[in-house]
């Protein structure tokens, strides 16, 4: 019920043995690599948050009946973990996402949990798995924190029970290829949320709906699929896992205002940055038939996507249904770049932290 809960540390009896992790390190891809540990905290109508600990990763058992398994009551979250320059392990900006976790859980008619608890669950599990930190450019240590209905019930309402839990995974870069532009697919047939619906919220409901979308993405080549609006499949929204942005050639950036889009960490960070490098940023509609003419006249020079997982990515192509776009060159913009290269350098400590975003953790 507290945010004071003393965390129980039962460490792995059989960790990963020293050099077989190091050689996993050494080749890493995205989301199939896991650290020893699992934070874990419990919470119940009756006595709120209890049983806060750190022990070693396992499946969980849950009942047959469980709530996640019928109705979907499940959200989480997208961190990192890095290595400064100084060999501290930093998080970025880890309490908005504490924040926008709570936001989705009341979305979702979940209990919220106070943000000091997540935060300790969090750098207690990046402490006891320190040594899972890979070093190396673009690699970190990817956080999941997630919640999920654990009571075993049928019937339409809010559990009584829940799971938190928050398990590590070291990865490379989000994209295989390394920094490139990606080419993207923009769906007409499907949607991804509507008004009075879970898109401002992380759960695990919204990213099932994309999936048939990404599938038909993959089949066209593509790396990620763009959705456009539910109600008139007029204006851009985001991708199927990131926020996207438009660069014009008198250094306007427009990006999708939040409402059915899922309101980024990453995406907030560079709205900051690119009104401190001078640009006019706008958060409005914008319609996919202005991004077809824009980039046939030459006034649209960039577009990228960002999110936790990628951090910024530019978007070379769009297919779509009869036709495609090329943005700019192909190349990665300078705009692109610069915003990239400043983002990552806060959060590696190579560039100045002038708002307080870095967390230092050890």
């Amino acid at each position: 019920m507290s945010a004071n809960l003393t965390f129980d540390i039962s460490r792995n009896p059989n960790p990963m043995p020293p050099a077989e992790r190091q050689k996993a390190l050494e080749h890493l891809g995205f989301g199939t690599l896991f650290s020893d540990h699992m934070a874990i905290i419990e919470w119940d109508a009756a006595t709120g948050w209890h049983s806060a600990r750190v022990a070693a990763r396992r499946p969980f058992e849950i009942d047959p009946a469980a709530a996640v398994l019928h109705y979907g009551q499940e959200i989480f979250e997208g961190m990192k973990a890095y290595r400064n320059g100084e060999g501290q392990l930093v998080l970025f900006r880890p309490e908005e996402n504490a924040r926008r976790f709570n936001a989705s859980a009341e979305r979702m008619a979940m209990p919220p949990i106070p943000e000091a608890l997540f935060l300790e669950a969090v750098e207690q599990l990046v402490r006891v798995d320190a040594d899972w930190v890979p070093a190396g450019e673009g690699a970190s240590l990817y956080l999941r924190p997630f919640m999920f209905a654990s009571e075993a019930f049928l019937g339409v309402r809010p559990s009584q029970k829940y799971i938190f839990s928050v398990i590590a995974c070291p990865v490379g870069p989000y994209f295989s290829g390394g920094a490139k532009p990606i080419t993207v697919w923009v769906t007409e047939d499907y949607s991804r949320a509507a008004r009075g619906g879970t898109g401002a919220a992380k759960c695990g409901g919204n990213y099932a709906a994309s999936l048939a979308a990404q599938a038909r993405a993959y089949e066209e080549g593509c790396a990620q699929v763009v959705f456009l609006d539910a109600a008139e499949q007029k204006w851009i929204e985001e991708l199927g896992g990131m926020n996207i942005f438009f660069v014009f050639d008198d250094n306007r950036i427009v990006t999708p205002e939040l409402g059915t889009i899922l309101p980024g960490i990453t995406r907030q960070s560079l709205l900051t940055l690119a009104r401190e490098e001078g640009l006019e940023v706008s958060e409005r509609p914008y319609a996919f038939a202005d991004w077809k003419a824009d980039s046939e006249s030459g006034r649209l020079r960039e577009v990228f996507a960002c999110g936790t997982a990628a951090v910024v990515a530019s978007i070379g192509e769009a297919k779509f249904e009869g036709g495609s776009l090329r943005m700019g060159n192909g190349a990665i913009g300078p705009v692109t770049e610069r915003l990239h290269h400043k983002l990552t350098g806060i959060q590696r400590g190579t560039e100045a932290d002038t708002h307080g975003w870095v967390r230092v953790v050890s």
